[in-house]
């Protein structure tokens, strides 16, 4: 496996090198957190595919297609279409704000400190997020070297921490360039046709594989509908993909970049499925369906061919836990350390992110240890994401009744809801997050309904700034009492 090592060695090189190069350009906070606001489409469409398409959608999609088959790609696919309806509904708006986090666009609708309750919903998705490409990691380090799973975790855990520290998002931006590239050509280009032809095509596959695999609906219609409660919805209010929306130079280039950035989602969670069910076709007795992507892997591909695959794989892993990892990091030192009023200079703000992503990075590295299902992870992520958050956000843009009590509220008892029934029924179920919505709309809408109307001095400033006009966040204190 010499030339697998050189290639991996060559790209693992390539990424700290990348990080490097991005510490020179973070030197403000806008620098590090949103890339200074300043990307174009191609960069735009490529880390915003990159920072969606992570562990889950290329160990988990390929697991799940030898697991259900064709229809093991919804997960994917509802990812896209989470893209899709972004960009097409919300991301031109979400460009205006010019906020840093979701807590930020909540404080400037509903006035006041909603971010302290939203933070603490949004680091517990972002953390486990992080936790699940992290974990990732020990399937691609296992093939390569043999490494014990923790070994693997740790080693991948440390390149994304090391590089995201040093640079930032423009780090983060342009190692996530490198991997959409290798991503496309190692996945897309080299093993699906492989992986399809090794398995005799598709009139081979359905020789080999039950009449199910080739239905879209066998992993089951209750499953496809919370893949997109959950996935869908929780691609629309993520701070992870609304600070990617945030990095873009407009309005409009957000939105034409993430269009097509939705349609390479939808392609890549089919291509992920086809790749499980040649799998499954080829090595039908495998000890878990966890393992398929290593093993088509590696029993399939030449050296260095499997190197730049494994590479490709990293990619994705490294993309998302590095988008993941600096979301946490932001809503850290935005939303819940920014309430301790601790003041500072631009190089001091920078410093301190610098240090809250090595601590929250080690943390990560720590939890994915003790985690053994990487979509269980995010399953749990997303869960705490939608039941917690949905109500309030879509609330916040749509409905201007709402009120910060009823924000607070509907984020407390959705949360507590999910975690509750996730303890009952268990983290698989999809109980909690029908039981987490339920309860976080029923409250929001009566909360709201019995305290007074947000003040039209708060409501004029959110207007104001989602026309594109820079005026300052409102604070609890020059809020009017009657709000």
């Amino acid at each position: 496996m010499t030339g697998d090592y050189a290639v991996i060695a060559l790209y693992i090189a390539g990424m700290l090198g990348v990080g490097w190069y991005g510490l020179r350009l973070a030197k403000t906070k806008s620098d590090y957190l949103v890339a200074g606001r300043r990307l174009g489409w191609f960069m735009y469409s490529g880390t915003m595919s990159a920072v969606v398409l992570g562990g889950a959608s290329t160990v988990g999609g390929v697991k799940l297609g030898y697991t259900y088959g064709i229809s093991g790609a919804w997960l994917v696919l509802a990812i896209g279409v989470g893209i899709l309806v972004l960009h097409a509904v919300f991301a031109r708006r979400l460009v205006k704000l010019k906020v840093y986090t979701v807590g930020e666009m909540l404080d400037l609708r509903y006035g006041g400190n909603t971010s302290a309750v939203s933070g603490v919903v949004m680091w517990g998705y972002t953390l486990m997020l992080t936790v699940t490409s992290t974990l990732a990691f020990a399937t691609i380090f296992k093939v390569l070297f043999d490494l014990p799973n923790w070994a693997g975790i740790a080693v991948g855990g440390a390149i994304v921490v090391l590089y995201s520290v040093l640079g930032g998002m423009w780090s983060i931006t342009l190692t996530d360039i490198a991997q959409f590239v290798i991503k496309t050509i190692g996945i897309l280009a080299i093993l699906l046709p492989v992986a399809i032809s090794s398995a005799g095509g598709f009139s081979g596959m359905s020789e080999k594989l039950d009449a199910s695999f080739f239905s879209f609906t066998s992993i089951g219609t209750d499953t496809i509908v919370t893949y997109f409660v959950i996935y869908t919805f929780g691609l629309l209010i993520g701070q992870d993909i609304w600070q990617r929306v945030f990095t873009a130079r407009t309005p409009a280039i957000a939105t034409s970049g993430g269009i097509t950035s939705g349609v390479y989602c939808l392609v890549y969670g089919v291509a992920g499925a086809l790749i499980g069910m040649a799998a499954h076709a080829l090595y039908p007795d495998l000890g878990s369906a966890q393992d398929a992507f290593a093993t088509i892997v590696e029993r399939l591909l030449p050296t260095g061919v499997r190197g730049l695959v494994l590479a490709a794989a990293l990619s994705a892993m490294m993309s998302t836990a590095s988008g993941a990892l600096i979301a946490c990091s932001t809503t850290t030192t935005s939303d819940l350390l920014s309430k301790l009023g601790l003041k500072n200079t631009e190089t001091g703000e920078v410093r301190r992110n610098r240090i809250t992503t090595l601590v929250l990075g080690l943390v990560a590295i720590g939890i994915a240890m003790i985690v053994d299902d990487v979509v269980n992870a995010l399953t749990i992520a997303y869960d705490i994401l939608v039941g917690g958050l949905l109500v309030a956000i879509v609330g916040a843009l749509f409905w201007k009744r709402g009120t910060r009590q009823g924000a607070y509220a509907s984020m407390i008892a959705g949360t507590v809801s999910v975690v509750t029934f996730m303890i009952i029924d268990g983290v698989e179920a999809n109980t909690p997050i029908y039981w987490g919505l339920g309860a976080s709309l029923l409250v929001y809408l009566a909360v709201s309904f019995a305290t007074p109307r947000t003040s039209d001095s708060i409501l004029s400033v959110w207007t104001r700034r989602l026309n594109g006009e820079d005026t300052p966040v409102p604070t609890r204190e020059q809020e009017p009492a009657s709000a």
